[in-house]
């Protein structure tokens, strides 16, 4: 058995082009553009490859591009300005701070100044602690994307069995969380983990967001399930993931490529969460 691929390019096409229909429906409704600011600190090529993707992304959908950049040694006081001011601007709908920021800033702090209502990131304390009460509120982006990647598969994911390697607040954190919401049984595992095959043999849903490249082999899966690799690093046979595809493919129902699987899913599901921070704006009394 050879596994199904899991398109995120053309599911990430499809969501953004649902995206751009809502929201010129909801600005033909409303009179308001949403708006997305986005905030780059410093030089670092692949963060300003990463926000010129996103912003692209976003006024191809519709949306305000409400961009921000300062020099790289800008200091806390002043980027925190900054945040305050978008969070106090009408015309923006979501914030988003990209990451990683210089050393000597305190991201967390920053980040928690950005209004639950424009975390388009899903990254605040708040947002966190909404998603850990399962109470409505704007989800992180790349599980948000890999929730729409598994669900493409039309598994019932009612009392099926999840493993998701990772435990970071980015990924694998809220991961868990939302495959709980939706009534798997979730196991994280990490790299404390003992025999880890033990443990992922069992996944109808592999989600593999451990930062260690080839780290998922063929005995790791399970015949037919879902595998989700998160994973993304440069070798000399160009990019590959947390998950050997060759063989875990033989093995997997479905499977992710790297490139082209979760990556696009992230971007797309930013513009979704920017219209959804617009439309709870516009429904807040005054």
């Amino acid at each position: 058995m050879m596994a199904q691929i899991l398109d995120g390019t053309a599911i990430a096409r499809a969501l953004r082009t649902r995206v751009a229909s809502e929201v010129a429906d909801f600005v033909g409704t409303t009179g308001i553009v949403p708006g997305l600011a986005t905030v780059l600190v410093g030089e670092d090529p692949a963060s300003q490859v990463y926000v010129r993707n996103k912003r692209q992304s976003a006024v191809a959908a519709g949306i305000r591009d409400l961009h921000r950049h300062v020099d790289a040694d800008v200091d806390q006081e002043t980027i925190a300005a900054i945040i305050t001011e978008l969070a106090h601007n009408d015309a923006v709908s979501g914030i988003l701070l990209q990451l990683p920021l210089p050393g000597r800033l305190d991201s967390k702090r920053l980040i928690n100044l950005i209004p639950p209502m424009k975390d388009v990131d899903g990254l605040t304390t708040l947002s966190a602690g909404l998603l850990a009460r399962s109470e409505p509120g704007l989800r992180p982006c790349t599980p948000s994307g890999i929730m729409s990647l598994i669900d493409a598969t039309g598994i019932d994911l009612d009392g099926a069995d999840a493993v998701v390697i990772g435990r970071s607040e980015l990924v694998g954190g809220p991961m868990a969380r939302m495959l709980l919401d939706r009534n798997t049984t979730v196991t994280t595992a990490h790299s404390h983990t003992r025999d880890l095959a033990a443990v992922t043999m069992s996944a109808d849903v592999l989600v593999v967001a451990a930062g260690v490249p080839g780290l998922i082999g063929a005995e790791h899966v399970k015949s037919g399930a879902v595998v989700i690799d998160v994973g993304i690093h440069h070798s000399e046979n160009g990019l590959v993931g947390d998950v050997r595809f060759d063989e875990a493919s033989k093995y997997a129902g479905w499977i992710t490529p790297v490139p082209g699987g979760v990556g696009p899913m992230t971007i797309a599901t930013l513009l979704e969460n920017t219209l959804i921070a617009a439309r709870m704006q516009a429904a807040r009394p005054v």
